[in-house]
């Protein structure tokens, strides 16, 4: 199907999971695109990692140039820049969303840092059994994990969630002297549990944040006084950022 005759926008559904694990996981999803429709979108930086069954149909990665094929499981590393992706009707994706450094709660994996900016193809162990997962992705995914929870096993979940209520308004040199760690162990936590380096993911919340109050309050409030709230330079820095992340000028995102 030629990708220019595509609608924009795929269809996304998402779950919240049991408070138990609410505060690993950020969400349960699905994607899919109606019978005659092909849905074309951007998967944009957030921080996270998602563990995806393609539960029909073919599923285009084109920025990389990767097929995730139906049937397939897949891990979709963290990402730094914008990605164009094609869905063809009769595709349905269904995901689980794990918040930053929370994916080693659950799976032993080696290093993030291996699968940033791509997607690799994982084992059945990975996902629950396909029938309750297709019926119910909640309730399966749900049971499914917590079963496989684990306290974490390293010390970056304080330092992530400082990041995330600072709104990413925060220095690698403050938060090594708040949790009290050196810059290179730092460094070598975040690309090992996030697959991000720490400036980086900072850098992407900032965005998320920015971009939230773009789509909330403009154009009540000015771009310049959301770019300073936001922790940016100038308007001129925040559009940047929000073009290299999100692929969109700021007034375009509304």
């Amino acid at each position: 199907m030629n990708p220019y005759l595509c609608k924009k926008k795929m269809e996304l559904r998402e779950y919240t999971p049991g408070a138990h694990l609410s505060s690993f996981i950020e969400a349960y999803w699905e994607a899919f695109a109606s019978p005659g429709q092909c849905r074309m979108d951007k998967i944009v930086p957030d921080g996270c990692v998602d563990v995806i069954f393609n539960a029909a149909g073919d599923f285009y990665i084109d920025s990389l140039g990767l097929t995730l094929k139906s049937e397939g499981i897949y891990l979709g590393g963290a990402i730094t820049q914008f990605m164009e992706a094609r869905m063809p009707e009769h595709t349905r994706l269904i995901g689980a969303r794990f918040k930053p450094a929370a994916f080693s709660c659950f799976y032993s994996f080696a290093s993030l840092h291996e699968v940033t900016n791509t997607f690799v193809e994982l084992p059945s162990a990975f996902l629950p059994a396909v029938k309750p997962l297709l019926h119910q992705p909640a309730v399966a995914f749900d049971r499914f994990f917590a079963g496989r929870y684990a306290a974490p096993g390293h010390r970056l979940l304080p330092v992530v969630n400082d990041i995330l209520q600072s709104r990413g308004k925060v220095s690698v040199q403050d938060l090594t002297k708040t949790h009290f760690i050196t810059e290179r162990q730092l460094e070598r936590y975040f690309r090992y549990h996030t697959g991000l380096g720490p400036k980086t993911f900072i850098s992407i919340i900032r965005y998320k944040s920015a971009s939230r109050l773009i789509l909330e309050e403009h154009p009540a409030r000015s771009l310049s006084d959301i770019a300073l709230e936001s922790g940016y330079y100038d308007q001129a820095h925040l559009s940047r950022e929000i073009k290299k992340y999100g692929g969109l000028a700021p007034t375009a995102l509304r």
